[in-house]
Parts: C-alpha cells; structure tokens; sequence
C-alpha cells in the first residue's frame, strides 16, 4: 500500500513512472514525505514533452550571414542627466539587487559556497561581505532599503544561510537580504524516458541552470512581491566577480532612458579566441554567441580600426525592467529548456544496485539566462572596461585565479586612489571598502591629496 496523495499517485502512474516507488515499503515515514514533496514539484507533463522532442536540435546555430555586430555604448558617455535619471530611480526604491550564488566553489579546492571565498587583497573579504557590503553603502547613500536576493541551490542553501546569520547579514538589515533557491530538474533515462533515482525514494535532480534563476523569481512568488514594493528593475550579477559595480547611477538611468527591457554590461574581447559569449545582433535581434559557436572567420573578423569586429564580451551583468521579466517567466515567451546528454549515475530499481555508466545514458535540462536577451523587444548593450568591472574568479591558478582576482582588486582601488591624488607605491596592495568610500567623490572627502601609501592598506 503506497500512502501518498492520491492525485500523485495517478500522476506518477499516468506517464508510465511506477519505479519511483520501489522500496517505497522500507522507506522510513520522514523518508516517504521527503520523497512526496520531491514528486508534488515533477512536471511529469512537460518531462513527457521533453523527452518526446530529444532528437530534435536543442541549440540551433544562428546562420553566420545573420550574425552582424551588436551596436554598443560606452558607459564613459553617460551625462549628468542620465546619471541623476538612475539615481532618482534608487531614491524611489525602484531597483532590487540579484546575485547568483548557487555554485560551490570545488574548482578552486573550496567545498563551500563560492560567495564564502576570501578574495579581498589585504582584508581577506570573501566574495559575499564585498557584495552585500555595495548594496549596504548604496542604500546608505540613496536612503533606501535596495533588497538584496541571494540566489542559492540545495548544495548552497543551508551553508549560505548559516554564514549571513554568523555575520549578523554584515550589518544589513535581516528583511533586506531575501533568499531563494533555485529550480531543478529531475535526469530522465535517454533510452526510456523514466526518471532516475539515486537511492529508493530519492530522485536524480540537478539545478535547472542560471536560466532557472529568472523562473525561480516567479515560481517562489518573490517576482510578484517585488512589483508590490514598486521595485521596476533587477539588477543580476555572478557571484564569482568582485569587481562588479553594483547598480550604477549611469547604467540604470541609461537603462531607464532606453525603456529597455534587459541591458547588459559587456568588455571588449581581448584575443579571437577568448572563451567568453560575445553579444551580436542575430537576424536584427540582441543575443549571445557562445565563443564555441562563433565562426572562426566571424572571431577574427576586424574593423577599418584593426578592433575585432565581434567584441562584444558578455559579462553576465545584466539589468532587467520586472515587467520584462514577468513576461519571460509566466507568459508565452516563458524560457525553454535545453537538453544535454550526460553520464548520470543512478540506482537501479529492477536490480536494485547502483550503476555507474561508462557512456551517455540520461538526458539533462537546463534553462540560459541568455535566452532571455532574443525575448526583448528594446535592449541596450554597455561598455564597461575590464578591469574596472570583471574579475571572475573561476580557476585555481592562472588566469580568473584567486591571485589574479586579487591583484585585479588591488589594482582598479590602485586606480581609484591616484586619481583622488593619493599617491600608491608601485606593486603595494591596496583595498577600498565599499562603506569607507563608495564612489571617487567620497573617497576624494576622507584622504586628502598628497597622501602616501607605501605598505599594504586596507581603507575602512
């Protein structure tokens, strides 16, 4: 006798998954309603739909002849006004911040979250305390409450949670840091369609993807409830990337100017064949071209000026208008999944054993945040320069290392000093936090010119 809904058990019966529930006898009572609230969240419908399209091309290559560069502008430019336009806009309340931390940071020899990682030069910040620290000073300075989303996943959730509550959320508000988790997606078996355990009442998930960083917003209600508060705009960013400057006046008033649905930040590439997406117009329209899929003539393409003629570097820096992103979650341009064929150990349910395949046996779904970008009817694409505003810390050594991230850190508040007159001994470390002096002006009013920094100084 299987005690569970119902309405469940038909379902599970419906699309052919009776498996799911051997052993379900054995399983203990907690066991049994875990397993329940697992199944209550399976689209079994859209499962079937998915696995019935599996031989169809889930990533359809754009035409070369319909690639053409994207138009963009530097962010340099921005005049006074549009830079009042996007401050007024965070006086309103009318900007929400999301970072994207659901990822453990195992490349790096780290089995903890990414956002738990030190990466500050001389304070030894970790990834988090400098990010909520730039949503703290922003409120300070626009005299509001900007919330703070965390995105997280089941391998972030618990840790991420207990080191914002072991850091008192660094000094910012318990309500103004609001977490949510991402979706996931349960491994069917390529030859059958069935989905897969990893133990007897345990399905084989895995997060849906940064894409499912969008839906999660609608499906968790957080969406509606930010509408509610009058904020119009989200501001999205990795976690992975220090140097982000979060909700700046300049790019929200230009955003807001553009009445554009999604903005992106993006740097120039700096050789062909950089691994990074490059933004284009693809058959009059904005989206990314994974650096994989771009042409080699189209990547080493260049300009009358000898620039690469597709340079657009994606950053993962966007900023959404909410009604925009209603739209892409709950209505008939909702992100669609796509598939990825994998090796995806699973328990057996007819034998009983776990299985280890040696080739490709379980189809994966995901949904791109990129997917988005094609769905906008105006989008505005900026330029920002590298090594003000993208140190992603990816690798364990060389290039997006900690060492390397820290040196970039280093450098952009090297930078920020000279210019306000400070004088910084070459190769000395230096760190600006972002509560001590947020922008050049604030810094300029606490150090006076002529000031000399010959060891290594954290400003805070």
């Amino acid at each position: 006798m299987i005690d569970a809904p119902a309405d469940l058990l038909h379902r599970v019966r419906a699309h052919g998954q009776d498996h799911l529930f051997t052993g379900w006898s054995a399983l203990s009572a907690a066991a049994r309603r875990a397993f329940v609230g697992q199944l209550a969240g399976v689209d079994f419908a859209e499962l079937a739909r998915l696995y019935a399209r599996r031989g169809e091309p889930h990533t359809l290559l754009p035409d070369p002849s319909a690639i053409a560069p994207m138009p963009v502008e530097d962010a340099a430019s921005f005049g006074p006004e549009t830079v009042r336009l996007g401050e007024e806009c965070l006086r309103r309340g009318e900007v929400a911040v999301l970072v994207v931390a659901g990822g453990q940071g195992s490349r790096l020899g780290f089995e903890q979250p990414k956002g738990m990682f030190p990466v500050g030069p001389v304070s030894g910040a970790t990834l988090f305390r400098l990010h909520a620290e730039k949503v703290h000073a922003l409120s300070r300075k626009y005299g509001v409450a900007v919330p703070l989303l965390v995105m997280t996943s089941a391998a972030t959730t618990a840790e991420t949670h207990a080191y914002f509550l072991a850091e008192s959320f660094f000094d910012l508000p318990r309500s103004q840091v609001i977490f949510f988790e991402q979706g996931t997606m349960p491994a069917l078996d390529a030859a059958t369609g069935r989905l897969l355990l990893t133990a007897p009442g345990e399905l084989n998930l895995s997060p849906n993807g940064h894409g499912g960083t969008l839906t999660a917003l609608a499906d968790t209600g957080l969406l509606a409830d930010l509408k509610a508060r009058g904020v119009k705009h989200v501001f999205y960013f990795q976690v992975d990337n220090p140097l982000v400057e979060i909700a700046s006046p300049g790019f929200v008033g230009r955003h807001v100017e553009a009445n554009s649905d999604a903005s992106t930040k993006v740097v120039l590439k700096t050789r062909p064949d950089e691994k990074v997406g490059v933004l284009a117009l693809i058959g009059g329209t904005c989206g990314i071209v994974e650096y994989s899929d771009l042409p080699g003539e189209l990547a080493d393409a260049r300009d009358a000026g000898g620039e690469l003629l597709h340079r657009a570097g994606s950053t993962a820096i966007h900023l959404f208008a909410v009604a925009f992103l209603e739209r892409v979650t709950q209505g008939t341009d909702r992100l669609a999944f796509h598939l990825a064929r994998k090796k995806v150990p699973y328990f057996d349910a007819e034998t009983g054993t776990a299985v280890k395949p040696t080739t490709e046996n379980a189809l994966k779904f995901e949904l791109f945040v990129f997917d988005a970008l094609p769905l906008a009817d105006r989008w505005l694409v900026v330029r920002v320069r590298r090594e003000d505003e993208f140190a992603p810390l990816k690798n364990a050594t060389g290039a997006d290392s900690p060492e390397a991230v820290r040196a970039a850190l280093s450098a952009a508040h090297a930078r920020r000093l000279r210019a306000v007159g400070v004088e910084v001994a070459d190769g000395v470390a230096v760190e600006i936090a972002p509560l001590f002096a947020l922008t050049d002006a604030e810094l300029r009013a606490k150090i006076p010119a002529g000031t000399r920094v010959t060891v290594p100084t954290f400003f805070e």
